[in-house]
Parts: structure tokens; C-alpha cells; sequence
């Protein structure tokens, strides 16, 4: 064993003893990246399939991003929303414009968006649709995954995710994912919302039916019920187009903001910080917003200089670099090489751009051993629900670089069903 391989051990002895087992990552302490490449404390380098669950949709320590870090934290980087900066006007009207929404609420992790998009619609249901006081429901979908605070596990149908964590928060109803029907049929007099996955990611890259958006979106319409979309992996390019929603569209281009589909309220997060910092927002409109009013809701952090002028940059960076139809191009290709392996350890591929999950065999090998064998090649990645394992590379990827990833997971896959 080299005095490397000691000092990698070291590493992860440190984090085992000093904080709790609540993560399990795979064997590897990483020190340094750039682009869609990381690298050990001992010099080796890997192809980065998970972009940080999609927070490293830019790629590692973008220039440009980097550049804004560095300029806007010299100059300005916290105030608390006590005052008013010159970062944070011109990020709201960036991210609502090009979104096609009227406003934004700024937080930080993508479960504070998702807590704010939840007291946002309670607050609509009694202010506007008149519920009765504390009466407000929820319609969730089972399997979801919004975030792990007291509140949001409340909804969850993972019972890891909930045991021992009780009392449980009230005021939410979970349903089958995918049926349009069974939230119409839990739709009641008390619904504020409807909120959830476009396309599910920790439930394994799971993809609705085509039409499911659009029911959704026409019974949420008549029956007075908002329909809040979770976009904090999914959204910003990463399946193919600016959200995932609008895969769903049926009469306009997509263009932004004028998809037959367009939710109520969309929460975003996680590359809105560029890989830098989190960043999250739930946007909605001027008669859902205008509900918070001082003091009902707010974060020390959020929205501040330097999340602000970071978030603007990311955005903008979408389209500047083409990254949105990178994601597309590549995240087909990516598709189609994966299908030509003809492995008989694929039991089958879901997902849009650069966001597939791939379904194993077990027989063959776990989703966790597998994780670990494409980790010793040189690829990180990592399984959900055993079975899946999912890659999702930066959406700088170039093609040269995903055959670069394809000739490894080619082998490894090749192997593992050899064995």
C-alpha cells in the first residue's frame, strides 16, 4: 500500500470519527476538479458522471463563474435582506423573464425553496381561495424526493426517510406517480396544490407518461388548485431543454416562457449556484408572492450579492455556451451508445439529455458493487434503490469525453457479466 493510499484512508477514518454515518459515499477522497474532470488525493482522475445531483451542471470551476466569484466577493458578498443590493434586482428580473414567471423568492438549499414553495400555497389557499384556517392539503407523488427537513420527510413514502423522525407534519396527500386520475380523485374543496417531480431522480430516473403534464396541468386549472413543479435537478438544461416540463409542451416552441404547460410555481436550486454555493428560488406569480409579506418568511443568505450575481451568470451561461442543446445533443448520443452495448446487464435506460438512469441485472452485481467497480475505471457515479445507476455528467461534456466514459462503463459492464 502506497503512503498515498494511507493518506486517502486517513481521510475518510477522519469523517467516519467525527461525524455521523448519515451519508455512505463510495471509496474515494477526491481534492481537485476542472470541467467534467476530478481528481484523488492520489493524482487519479475521473470522468465526474454525477455533477453534484446536478449542481455541477456548468462544469468544475468554470472561468467565467469563477471570475464572478472572485469579483463580487472582493466587492460584496453579504448584507442580510435588511438592505438592498445591486445584484439581487437584476438576478430577479433575469430569472423571471426568462422563465416567465412574474416573481421570485430567493433561498439557499433546494429544501428551503421547496418549504417555501409549500408556505407560499398555504398562504394562497387561505388568502385567495378561502380554505378554511389550518384546513390546507397537499397533493405529493409517491416515491418523490424533496429534501430531507422535519416538514418535507412528512410527505415522503421512503420509511428510512421518515422512522423515528415523528411527529409527522399534517396537511399532505401522497399518490400514485404518473396518474393524473388519482390526484384528481384526492382533490378536494381544501387542495392548495399539486406539487411535484416532472421527472423523478432519487426514484430512479423516472419518467411519467407523455401526457401526464398535461392533464395535470388542466385539472390543477379547474379545479383551482396550484400546480408547483420540482425542477432542482431536472431544470436548467439538463434534460434537453431549459425544464423538463416542457418536453410536455404541445403547441408552442419552447421558446422560455410560453409553454402550454406552465406551471404555477417552479423551484429551482442547485446549478443556479454555478457549483459554487447553493442557490435556490420558488417563482410563482404576483398573486401568490404578494402573500409574503415582511416577517412571514425570509433567510439571512438568501438572495444575497454573491449567490445573486452568481445565479445571473449561471443562467445566463445557458445560452451564451449553448449548454441547453449541448445537453441535448450529447444526452442523445450518451443514449444511443449506452443502447449499442447490448449488455445483458441493462435491463433498460430512462431519462432525457444528460440524465439517465441506467436499470441493472442484480443477478449480475448490485447497483452499490457496480458503483464501486466503474469508480476503480475512472467513472463517478452512483446507484438509487440499488437497481439504478445514474450518470449525469456536466453539461459542458464534449463528445470526445463521453467516449472517453463509454469506453470504461463498455468494459466494466462487459466484465461484470462475464464474471
Amino acid at each position: 500500500m502506497s503512503v498515498l493510499d494511507d493518506i486517502q484512508k486517513s481521510f475518510i477514518k477522519k469523517e467516519s470519527i467525527y461525524g455521523p454515518d448519515n451519508y455512505k459515499p463510495l471509496p474515494v477522497v477526491l481534492s481537485k476538479a476542472k470541467g467534467v474532470w476530478v481528481w484523488d488525493v492520489s493524482e487519479k482522475k475521473y470522468l465526474d458522471m454525477m455533477s453534484g445531483y446536478s449542481a455541477v451542471s456548468h462544469g468544475h470551476a468554470h472561468p467565467v463563474l469563477l471570475k464572478t466569484f472572485h469579483d463580487q466577493s472582493s466587492r460584496l458578498s453579504l448584507t442580510s435582506r435588511a438592505f438592498y443590493t445591486d445584484t439581487l434586482g437584476p438576478y430577479l428580473e433575469t430569472i423571471t423573464q426568462m422563465t416567465g414567471f412574474e416573481m421570485a423568492l430567493p433561498m439557499n438549499s433546494g429544501a428551503e425553496a421547496v418549504e417555501t414553495a409549500i408556505k407560499s400555497s398555504r398562504r394562497w389557499a387561505y388568502r385567495t381561495k378561502k380554505v378554511e384556517e389550518n384546513k390546507a392539503e397537499i397533493i405529493v407523488a409517491e416515491g418523490n424526493f424533496h429534501g430531507r427537513t422535519t416538514t418535507i420527510i412528512s410527505f415522503s413514502t421512503d420509511e428510512n426517510s421518515r422512522k423515528d423522525f415523528g411527529p409527522h407534519t399534517p396537511g399532505f396527500v401522497a399518490v400514485e406517480y404518473g396518474s393524473s386520475k388519482a390526484i384528481e380523485d384526492a382533490i378536494t374543496p381544501n387542495t392548495a396544490a399539486v406539487i411535484i417531480e416532472p421527472i423523478q431522480g432519487e426514484g430512479g430516473i423516472i419518467v411519467p407518461p407523455d401526457n401526464y403534464l398535461n392533464e395535470v396541468r388542466a385539472i390543477c386549472t379547474k379545479h383551482n388548485v396550484l400546480m408547483i413543479l420540482d425542477e432542482i435537478q431536472s431544470g436548467l438544461g439538463r434534460t434537453g431543454k431549459l425544464f423538463a416540463y416542457q418536453h410536455s409542451c404541445g403547441q408552442c416552441s419552447c421558446g422560455e416562457n410560453s409553454c402550454d404547460v406552465q406551471p404555477d410555481g417552479l423551484i429551482l436550486g442547485k446549478a443556479l449556484g454555478g457549483g459554487f454555493m447553493p442557490v435556490s428560488v420558488f417563482l410563482s406569480s404576483e398573486e401568490v408572492l404578494s402573500w409574503m409579506d415582511p416577517g412571514s418568511h425570509g433567510s439571512t443568505f438568501g438572495g444575497n450579492p454573491l449567490a445573486s450575481a452568481l445565479a445571473k451568470r449561471s443562467l445566463e451561461l445557458l445560452y451564451e455556451e449553448n449548454l441547453i442543446e449541448n445537453s441535448r445533443v450529447m444526452g442523445d448520443y450518451f443514449k444511443e451508445q449506452l443502447t449499442a452495448l447490448n449488455s445483458e446487464l441493462i435491463v433498460e435506460i430512462r431519462g432525457m439529455g444528460l440524465w439517465l438512469g441506467v436499470e441493472i441485472d442484480q443477478k449480475y452485481i448490485s447497483g452499490n458493487e457496480l458503483s464501486k467497480t466503474l469508480l476503480e475505471a475512472g467513472i463517478l457515479c452512483k446507484e438509487t434503490h440499488e437497481s439504478t445507476i445514474r450518470f449525469a455528467p456536466p453539461l459542458v461534456v464534449t463528445k470526445e469525453e463521453l467516449d472517453w466514459g463509454i469506453e470504461k462503463i463498455a468494459k466494466v459492464f462487459s466484465e461484470v457479466t462475464k464474471s
